[in-house]
């Protein structure tokens, strides 16, 4: 069960405050994009997305975008954002949380990646020895894969609903 569960859980990313991540000793944000950032058929970020990052930098944390999505898709997120990103990043597997950890000069236990998914960013992050913010994600997929995961992850998410919590 631990490969599965988030450090913490929280509804949107505009939820996650400063004190939080400080509390999760995290100095080093991996942001995801689809329905985390922005919904996944959307091409603009959810409402106070920039703002949060420009805080969460203000704030003095490193902010890079790691998603699975192509260049093509993360690109201009990144741009708009004003970060560094890895697209096709391959999660659950460490490479693109390896990749980005190098990039943001930051140890593995200082990172927290924020993402919609248990089996790709939850996973991940626990493979790697970092931490997880779950979000709920912005839209419901289409996808049948995504269908099958989603319903999958729904036992997950109500056994660590505790983790929403905590450390806020």
């Amino acid at each position: 069960m631990g490969i599965f569960k988030p450090t913490a859980m929280k509804e949107r990313l505009t939820a996650i405050s400063p004190r939080l991540l400080e509390n999760l000793e995290a100095r080093a944000i991996l942001l995801d994009v689809d329905n985390t950032i922005a919904s996944y058929t959307s091409h603009e970020p959810i409402e106070g997305a920039v703002d949060w990052v420009r805080e969460m930098v203000t704030s003095g944390f490193r902010v890079i975008i790691v998603s699975n999505n192509y260049k093509r898709r993360v690109m201009p997120f990144a741009a708009r954002f004003g970060l560094d990103c890895i697209s096709f990043a391959l999660k659950p597997f460490p490479f693109g949380y390896l990749r980005a950890r190098k990039r943001l000069k930051t140890p593995l236990k200082n990172c927290v990646i924020v993402g919609d998914q248990i089996f790709t960013d939850v996973v991940g992050a626990n493979l790697c020895g970092m931490k997880s913010i779950l979000l709920s994600p912005i839209e419901p997929e289409e996808g049948v894969t995504f269908q099958i995961r989603r319903r999958f992850e729904r036992g997950f998410r109500k056994k660590f609903a505790f983790c929403e919590d905590i450390l806020s």
